[in-house]
């Protein structure tokens, strides 16, 4: 395995790396992040003219990139600078487009890539536990297409989304894989409603339920009752693109304590000279090494692997994540003693990212267990 990247993902890198620094400090990230909106729309529209949704996707899509690291790097500088902008959410439902999807569905793809639709996956249910097969909300056929009816929680940017991909069961039982059927939902249709509020770490999501919502017949993405399949490949450009930001966030938090133990002064002397500090800041920076190669893997399996083997890689970063930006974060705040934890210190926001990220598509405990699952 290569683990250079080329040129052009180091252009990439660098271009992105220097908006979010001179474009997203923490200060405006903050405003923007935990107020009324989430996000800033422009800004989003300059991620875009930046390349950066375009880089998730392949130019046969009409992308600039599409693998597994181009994904990462993109990832990477959103995570150094706690990007709070629903490219996740581009991400899901494009890859869910190009698995899928029918060529006038796929013409969608445009506008997300230019920025101007913001697109949600709208799968977990209240009383859902990360399982993909878990799906209550039902789809019925109608004279002129289908009728949706159900509920989906903590759905990312969900009462600002122009396009939603929605999970309904159109056949079998709660838990049963088969039977599962993905809708591409305009966001304003009637019979949504829609509640928003403010996550614990930035950014916007919402509970959505669906009451009688009439959709037509090239609504259905796919195949009839073969939704699982999708779920579970988009799913994995998700555990990637998680573990990448995350890596991201773990190099800030990571470097900003690094520089506080040598300037930070106790009896005379920088409190990193204490061997003890260094023993926990050693332990420290070697799990974050472990992470990158996680993250390696993962973007390699993305591209390489299939099956099993896939999903095993995928999962096994997602859990190393989970496990170690916890660490990350407490260790970060303790060695940084009491400002750890102000509202200003930019190192208590990257905390709470870390730890909120290891909960989205399933946490620790649940990769783990499908880690030993797949065998």
């Amino acid at each position: 395995m290569n683990f250079v990247h080329t040129e052009d993902r180091r252009m990439l890198a660098d271009s992105l790396n220097r908006f979010v620094a001179e474009q997203y400090g923490i200060e405006q990230r903050n405003q923007l992040a935990y107020g009324s909106e989430g996000h800033s729309p422009a800004l989003y529209a300059q991620f875009a003219e930046l390349g950066a949704i375009g880089a998730l996707f392949p130019e046969a899509e009409g992308g600039f990139g599409g693998s597994g690291f181009d994904i990462s790097v993109v990832f990477e500088a959103l995570g150094r600078g706690l990007v709070a902008e629903p490219l996740l959410g581009a991400l899901v439902v494009g890859q869910a487009l190009i698995a899928a999807g029918s060529d006038a569905q796929k013409r969608q793809l445009d506008d997300i890539i230019a920025g101007g639709v913001i697109a949600a996956l709208a799968h977990d249910e209240p009383g859902s536990h990360y399982e993909l097969n878990k799906v209550t909300a039902t789809a019925a056929r109608t004279a002129t297409g289908w009728v949706l009816n159900g509920a989906k929680s903590v759905v990312a940017f969900g009462e600002k989304a122009d396009l939603l991909l929605v999970s309904a069961r159109t056949a079998g039982g709660v838990f049963d894989t088969a039977g599962i059927s993905l809708f591409l939902v305009d966001g304003k249709a009637a019979g949504i409603a829609k509640r928003g509020y403010s996550r614990m770490e930035g950014g916007r999501a919402a509970e959505l339920t669906f009451e009688n919502v009439q959709l037509a017949e090239e609504a259905l993405l796919g195949a009839e009752g073969q939704g699982h399949g999708v779920l579970e490949h988009v799913q994995g450009f998700a555990l990637l693109a998680l573990a990448a930001e995350a890596l991201g966030a773990m190099d800030v938090a990571k470097q900003s304590t690094l520089e506080y133990l040598q300037t930070r002064k106790q009896f005379g002397v920088a409190i990193g000279s204490f061997q003890a500090l260094q023993h926990r800041m050693a332990d420290l920076l070697l799990e974050v090494e472990q992470v990158r190669s996680t993250v390696i893997n993962a973007a390699d399996a993305i591209d390489n692997a299939q099956g099993t083997e896939r999903e095993k890689m995928l999962s096994a970063a997602k859990y190393t994540v989970g496990s170690v930006g916890t660490l990350v974060a407490e260790e970060s705040i303790q060695m940084h003693g009491g400002i750890g934890m102000t509202w200003e210190l930019p190192l208590a926001h990257y905390a709470k990212r870390l730890i909120m990220i290891d909960h989205q598509f399933g946490d620790e405990d649940h990769h783990l267990a499908r880690f030993m699952a797949l065998g």
